[in-house]
C-alpha cells in the first residue's frame, strides 16, 4: 500500500485527485494539505510515501525541496513555474508532467511526429477562466517537442481563457494545400485521473530523478 498526500487538495485538481486516490485498492489517501483546510504540507509529510503537488507556481519548488529533505517522493501537476529549478533537488523522486491526460500526451507525440514533415505549425490551447497560467504547460511541452523533434523554432502558441471550457488543444500543422490538426479534449479532471495514478505508483522506481513527461511512463526507453 502506497501512502499519498495531496497538496492543494482544497483545489480543483487536489479534490479529484484525492478521490482517485482514496478510490485505489493499492493507494491510501495519507492526507491532504492546503491552506482552505487549515494544514500544512510539514503536518502531513510524516505519514506520506508519496506527496502529489496541484498547488501554485511560486510554492511548488519548495514544497518539492520539503519533500525530498524528508524522504517523501512528489508528483507534481501544477505548471506555470521554471521546471529547470528541480534539477538541482535530490534525495527522494520527483516526477511532473504538464498534463496527466494520456490522450493530451498522445497528442504531444503525434505532433512532434507531423512536424518532422510539415513545415509550420500553430497551437491554440483553450481552458477554463480561472486557469492561473498562460501558455499552459500542455502548450508550452507541446511546442518543446515539435521544436526539438524538427529542428525549427517552437510554434507560436495562442491562449483562450473562458467559462464553461475544461482543457482543450489543438495543433494546426499546415503544407502546401493542406493542414492537418490535431486536437484533444478533456472534458472533465477525471480524464487526467488514469495517469495521475500511473505516476504515483511508478515514482518510487524510478531510475533517474526528475523526469518531466508522461510519455517517460508509457513509453519507457
Amino acid at each position: 500500500m502506497i501512502r499519498v498526500g495531496v497538496a492543494g487538495a482544497a483545489g480543483r485538481m487536489g479534490s479529484t485527485a484525492c478521490e482517485a486516490i482514496a478510490g485505489a485498492e493499492d493507494l491510501e489517501l495519507s492526507g491532504r494539505a492546503d491552506p482552505e483546510l487549515g494544514t500544512g504540507l510539514a503536518a502531513i509529510l510524516p505519514d506520506c510515501d508519496v506527496v502529489v503537488d496541484f498547488t501554485l507556481p511560486d510554492t511548488v519548488v519548495q514544497n518539492a525541496r520539503d519533500c525530498l529533505a524528508a524522504g517523501v517522493h512528489v508528483v507534481i501537476g501544477t505548471t506555470g513555474f521554471d521546471i529547470a529549478e528541480l534539477d538541482a533537488l535530490s534525495g527522494a523522486n520527483i516526477f511532473a508532467a504538464p498534463n496527466f491526460a494520456i490522450g493530451a500526451v498522445l497528442m504531444m507525440q503525434f505532433a512532434a511526429q507531423a512536424a518532422k514533415i510539415m513545415p509550420a505549425a500553430e497551437i491554440i490551447e483553450l481552458h477554463h477562466d480561472a486557469k492561473v497560467d498562460a501558455p499552459s504547460g500542455t502548450a508550452a511541452r507541446t511546442a518543446e517537442l515539435m521544436a526539438q523533434a524538427s529542428g525549427r523554432p517552437a510554434p507560436p502558441i495562442h491562449s483562450v481563457r473562458l467559462p464553461g471550457l475544461c482543457a482543450h488543444q489543438e495543433v494546426i500543422l499546415g503544407d502546401v494545400s493542406q493542414t492537418l490538426t490535431i486536437r484533444h479534449d478533456a472534458l472533465d479532471r477525471e480524464s487526467f485521473m488514469p495517469g495521475l495514478l500511473l505516476a504515483i505508483r511508478q515514482v518510487g522506481s524510478l531510475k533517474r530523478s526528475p523526469v518531466v513527461g508522461l510519455e517517460h511512463l508509457l513509453f519507457p526507453a
